[in-house]
Parts: C-alpha cells; structure tokens; sequence
C-alpha cells in the first residue's frame, strides 16, 4: 500500500478493489457527499421558504399574475359586500319608518272614527246625566220599585263610560280645578267665598279628550274676583 493513501484524512471510508495483477485500496472522500447534502438542504430551505413567504424569493410570471388577479378579485368582492351590507341598512331603516308611518296613520284614522262617533253619543250622554241628577234630588220621595229603576239606569251610564273609556276617551277634570282656556269654556263667572279667582266652580256640560287631543271643552262656572 503506498504512502498516499495513508494520509488521506482519518474521515474516509476505504473501499477496496481486488483484481488479478494487484490488490489495490482506494478511498472515496466524504466530503462531497457531506457537501452535496448541505446544498440539498439549502435548496429545500428556499423551496420552503419561498413557499410560506412570497416576499423570501421573488415569484416568477405566471404566479405573480395569479397572485394580484386573486387580490383584485378580493378587493371586488369586499367592496361588493360592503355596498350590499350598505343597500341592506338603508332598506332596514326604510322600512321602520315605513312602519312607524303606518301605525302613527293607522292610531290618527282610529281616532278620527271614535271621535266621529263620540260626538254623536256625547249628547245623550249628557241627557242622561242631566235625568239622572234630576231624578236623584227626587229619589228619596219616589217608590222602591222606582229607585230600582234609576239604580238600573245608572248602571247603563256607568257602562256607557266604561265604552268610551276603553276608546281612549277620557273626560276633562273641572270643579276645583284652575280655569284653563285650551280645555274649558266659561259660560258664566261668578264670585265665590269657597273658591280662589280663576277656579272652575261647577261643571255645566263635561269635556273629553280622545288619547290626547282634545274631543270637546267642558263648558263651566269660574269664580270671579269680588269688587270691594
């Protein structure tokens, strides 16, 4: 064996190679092997790289178009989906108004129609409550059988109310009451010892609201300041 191949690096692997002249030792060096599988490895990491980073290696033309037509397309489409969440918006709010409209339109037609109604009932309303009041000075002079009659009348007055309460008709307070202009009419003034100056004293006709507007004024006495 020659002296060559005994300074070869202690790294080598011999590989020998027998023939029929002479036998002979060659060693193949691994270094290269070593060097072949750091640039495979340097390879992968790039190919990897370039793979969950397109900013590592530089795409080449076919997938760089791809890429900018995928975030064109992204653009498109969120700038369609906001214009569609935009549409939707102005539609919902079209629609409440539409629909506070229709009821606000709806209440204003249901009151027009019970206050229609209303003012053809207030009057004999207010014939009854007159014969009632009448009738309830005379009472005690009168017969059982007629008291019966008036409690049952009563009755009716009473259920009469209770309807035009349950339309939202309400009646207007007034004895005791300050004078107030928008929901009463002074029919007579008059002073008074039990009374302040400007105080509805007695309630001629009663007055009503329907929700709150007013349906008709009560039509009332207001004491009058006395002139000393």
């Amino acid at each position: 064996m020659s002296s060559d191949n005994k300074q070869r690096p202690s790294n080598s692997i011999p590989i020998r190679f027998v023939d029929s002249d002479e036998e002979g030792v060659f060693e193949e060096d691994e270094m290269s092997d070593t060097a072949e599988a750091n640039e495979y490895d340097r390879s992968s990491e790039r190919d990897f790289a370039a793979e969950s980073d397109p900013r590592a290696e530089p795409l080449g033309g076919p997938e760089l178009a791809e890429l900018i037509a995928t975030r064109s397309e992204l653009k498109r489409l969120q700038s369609a989906l906001s214009e569609a969440q935009d549409a939707l918006a102005r539609r919902q709010a079209d629609f409440e108004n539409y629909r506070k409209r229709l009821e606000r339109e709806r209440g204003e037609t249901h009151n027009r129609i019970v206050a229609e109604l209303a003012r053809k009932l207030l009057p004999v309303v207010d014939n009854l409550g007159r014969a009632l009041d009448a009738e309830r000075t005379m009472e005690a002079q009168e017969s059982k059988e007629f008291r019966h009659f008036l409690h049952g009348i009563e009755l009716i007055n009473k259920q009469l109310n209770e309807v035009f309460e349950s339309l939202g008709i309400t009646p207007i307070a007034s004895v005791g009451e300050p004078f107030d202009p928008h929901v009463h009419e002074a029919v007579v003034t008059e002073p008074s010892d039990e009374y302040e100056p400007d105080t509805v004293t007695e309630e001629i006709a009663r007055g009503y609201r329907i929700g709150d507007k007013l349906l008709r004024p009560s039509m009332v006495k207001v004491s009058a300041r006395r002139n000393e």
